[in-house]
């Protein structure tokens, strides 16, 4: 296995042509217990994704992948996702393009991940899929696996159990590859000589799962830019494990204000429509100059509420720290206009 002889020969490096590789030794069996502040679900302890039983693997190419540089959290790069498939002894499915995989490496080497993609089984169903992972190095780094299917399905038994897949990503190829394994059954060891814990940085600022929400007092205030964003054809899973669950593909667009520059094609709105209806879209900015920013406008409708993510020694560091308002989404060319704002008490 030239993969093999080639961790080894880099004593157990984490990385081959930009590729996660899985561990091996005794550290690949052992539980590891995530950070309180990036639980991914098991905060008592992932176990490896080799002592379950395969159930799927998912291959997909990547439109890009881009380094955004130090952040706020940490080393941050995000892969956009093509179409991709899914293959396994319990499900067959195609990966609808615009996903994203956004990878955090901190300043003591571990590794946070979180990915969004959505599946379309060969049936019409869609299913979202919105995951979180860890590692207290590159070469053993772990995603669970959350799956939102439609209940009235023959796929809602991803709505239950407990997932753990193997990640790898090839930027030289391009590439993204998931096994995905059921570990539900596993027992967890969780004497100390069987668990690995991974440490974070004292000091540093943990990354938020959750949107900020607006509070009481806000206000608009500046204008901060407005921007016009392209759509795709909805992809509704319906009735799920958290309520009804409407993704809207966000495909491109503009932007002006105090930044110029375009929306990418990547991410979506993906939309919580039971009572009250929120918004969650997740997407990227690249402004002018080349800079890219990681974009979050979530909330429910008429306290929407903006946040992002750029390089802390780049021209949009302000964006770090402010605290910014939405406008609702109007109609627009092609799909919506939306204005953010500087947010005043």
């Amino acid at each position: 296995m030239k993969y093999r002889r080639a961790i080894l020969s880099i004593a157990g490096l984490a990385l081959l042509h930009g590729s996660a590789i899985r561990a091996d030794g005794q550290d690949a069996v052992k539980v590891l217990i995530p950070p309180g502040s990036w639980n991914c679900g098991m905060a008592e302890g992932i176990p490896s994704p080799e002592s379950g039983s395969l159930i799927f693997q998912v291959q997909m190419k990547l439109d890009r992948v881009a380094d955004i540089g130090k952040t706020p959290f940490g080393n941050r790069r995000v892969a956009v996702g093509q179409e991709g498939t899914v293959a396994g002894p319990k499900l067959s499915a195609a990966v609808m393009s615009g996903g994203l995989d956004l990878e955090l490496t901190l300043s003591n080497g571990a590794i946070e991940i979180e990915q969004i993609l959505v599946l379309k089984t060969a049936d019409g169903k869609y299913i979202y899929v919105r995951s979180a992972g860890a590692g207290a190095a590159a070469n053993d780094v772990r995603i669970v696996m959350d799956f939102e299917a439609p209940n009235a399905s023959e796929y809602a038994w991803l709505n239950s159990g407990k997932y753990v897949a193997r990640r790898s990503l090839d930027r030289t190829a391009k590439t993204l590859a998931l096994r995905v394994y059921d570990v539900s059954g596993v027992t967890l060891k969780l004497d100390a000589a069987n668990t690995i814990r991974i440490a974070t940085p004292n000091g540093a600022p943990a990354q938020p799962w959750d949107s900020r929400r607006k509070g009481a007092t806000e206000q608009q205030g500046e204008m901060l830019i407005k921007e016009s964003v392209t759509l795709g054809p909805s992809q509704s899973v319906g009735p799920s494990k958290r309520g009804n669950r409407n993704i809207i593909p966000i495909t491109g667009g503009e932007l002006s204000g105090r930044i110029g520059g375009r929306v990418l094609a990547g991410g979506a709105d993906y939309q919580n429509l039971s009572n009250p209806a929120t918004i969650d879209a997740r997407y990227l900015w690249q402004a002018n100059d080349g800079e890219i920013i990681i974009v979050r406008n979530s909330g429910p409708f008429g306290a929407l509420v903006p946040t992002f993510e750029a390089r802390v020694d780049g021209p949009y560091a302000f964006l770090n720290t402010g605290l910014y308002l939405s406008s609702n989404p109007g109609m627009a060319a092609g799909g919506v206009g939306i204005t953010m704002y500087d947010s005043k008490n």
